[in-house]
């Protein structure tokens, strides 16, 4: 079994966070991308409501230079409760 991973790094690798939807979500989500992708530029968050309001999809596309990274990120945000699926 090999560790290597199908990704070439450094690459832009997007996320896409879906959430119930309130006021806090997106900035929560967001301080999370940037502890583990600094370079992440908020304003490049994208954001589409689910039709009856209730859900919150967020896209957030990091530049990514690792695997590990990557997995850090991916493990702290379906940790988090406001979080519902990542993708």
């Amino acid at each position: 079994m090999s560790n290597e991973s199908l990704l070439e790094f450094p690459c832009d690798f997007p996320l896409k966070i879906m959430g119930v939807a309130n006021a806090e979500f997106a900035a929560s989500i967001a301080a999370v991308v940037v502890r583990h992708a600094p370079d992440f530029d908020i304003a490049t968050m994208e954001m589409r409501p689910s039709k009856a309001g209730n859900y919150l999809a967020l896209t957030c596309t990091v530049r990514a230079v690792s695997q590990v990274q990557l997995d850090a990120l991916y493990r702290e945000l379906t940790a988090h409760p406001m979080v519902r699926v990542v993708l």
